[in-house]
């Protein structure tokens, strides 16, 4: 029965990663921007947030789930001003620069960039909190069960966010061999305000 679920669980999860958001907008402006490996601390941040609420799920928080949503509407204001800054530094930056080491923010400050991207996504609390219980009977789930479920979910998130990553980072490539280092930082920087905007006022 678990197994079932636990497909059901992971064929949700595949659809709700794959559907552009915040977290999918910031995966392809970093990448195009930094390349993947730079990128890689932003999609532990992504998937953080992920297990995060499906541990909430599962333990019966949702109102504490909720509440954490709404306590991170100022965090996620202050994360989504750092995003739209760092999405006009991008543009206005020297193209002659792009690749330098100080042109990525660190992988802490990614990570937790990703991570309130997350927890401050209301797409992400409704399917969790909403949607979820209606696919699997999380008051059930042994702990086998919810290992397995968080495991499915950060194997499925990452996955998917890693395939955007690599994309963009391959288009980022292309562009770049071709002289357009400008029209990747502006995209890039576009990308990256817009998902600044988006997560400030979503």
């Amino acid at each position: 029965m678990e197994i079932i679920s636990l497909a059901g669980l992971a064929a949700a999860m595949t659809v709700l990663a794959l559907t552009p958001g915040p977290g999918v907008f910031a995966t392809v402006a970093s990448a195009i921007s930094s390349g993947v490996p730079k990128t890689l601390g932003l999609i532990c941040g992504l998937v953080t947030g992920d297990i995060c609420y499906l541990l909430f799920a599962i333990f019966g928080l949702s109102m504490i789930a909720q509440s954490v949503g709404e306590f991170f509407i100022v965090i996620k204001i202050g994360a989504g001003i750092y995003l739209v800054y760092l999405g006009f530094r991008l543009i206005f930056q020297p193209s002659s620069q792009r690749g330098a080491p100080h042109r990525a923010p660190s992988a802490g400050k990614t990570y937790a960039s990703g991570l309130i991207i997350t927890l401050s996504n209301p797409k992400v609390i409704l399917f969790y909190c909403g949607f979820l219980p209606s696919v699997m009977d999380l008051p059930a789930l042994t702990p086998m069960g919810a290992a397995l479920a968080v495991l499915t979910v950060a194997t499925v998130v990452s996955v998917v966010l890693c395939g955007y990553a690599l994309l963009a980072a391959k288009a980022g490539e292309t562009l770049g061999k071709k002289g357009g280092v400008k029209a990747i930082q502006n995209t890039a920087g576009g990308l990256m305000i817009a998902t600044g905007i988006k997560v400030a006022l979503d």
